[in-house]
């Protein structure tokens, strides 16, 4: 994957890239916030990894900088703390827009672990963005035409793309046109009275 790497400090800084490299990832540095603004906006990279304390544009303001942009693809903000930092802080940074965190020193093996969640996440994000963008579906039966031109229902079309279950209930609009009509019908039925026999009806002979 193409990863964004933000660090100030020289030293850290080129072991976060040699780490990022060894786990077989496309590596952009950065020196500071501002900088990696202006690359993510040349390059668009998808994961971006940051320290959180750096001069200027430090690595929360970033990441919020990140998340007020509007209509592009999801970018996951991993966060590089001190050991020291605190339960409050990370709370703040998570609601700032922080996917997740790494401690210094760097662990590679968590480093791993959360990458490859983010290219978990990034993969489903993309799915359903696509399936915002163009969904062919049937004007009458509402059926969903995939990539193999098989017509499906839709719920088992985002099920095999996403795995989401799909729960069926009944919207207030549609409660209100199309079940309280339903339902005063089938009250006069139950009410009206029998048909009665046609007078005058010929008897049949002993």
């Amino acid at each position: 994957m193409k990863v964004l790497a933000v660090e100030d400090d020289k030293v850290s800084r080129v072991i976060l890239l040699r780490s990022l490299e060894k786990l077989g990832h496309e590596v952009t540095e950065a020196h500071g916030g501002e900088e990696a603004w202006t690359i993510w906006q040349r390059d668009r990279q998808r994961i971006v990894v940051s320290d959180w304390q750096m001069p200027g544009l430090d690595g929360l303001s970033l990441c919020r900088r990140f998340r007020a942009q509007q209509y592009q693809d999801y970018i996951y903000f991993i966060l590089i703390t001190s050991a020291t930092d605190s339960g409050q802080n990370r709370r703040i940074a998570a609601e700032a827009g922080v996917d997740d965190f790494l401690t210094k020193p760097i662990d590679m093996a968590k480093l791993w672990m959360r990458l490859r969640v983010a290219e978990r996440i990034l993969k489903y994000t993309t799915q359903v963005h696509q399936l915002e963008e163009m969904m062919p579906m049937c004007s009458y039966c509402k059926k969903i035409r995939d990539d193999k031109n098989y017509w499906q229902q839709i719920e088992s079309y985002i099920n095999e793309r996403t795995g989401t279950e799909i729960s069926h209930s009944v919207c207030p609009d549609c409660y209100r046109r199309v079940v309280v009509p339903e339902l005063e019908r089938l009250k006069e039925e139950a009410l009206r009275p029998p048909v009665a026999q046609k007078a005058g009806t010929a008897r049949k002979r002993p």
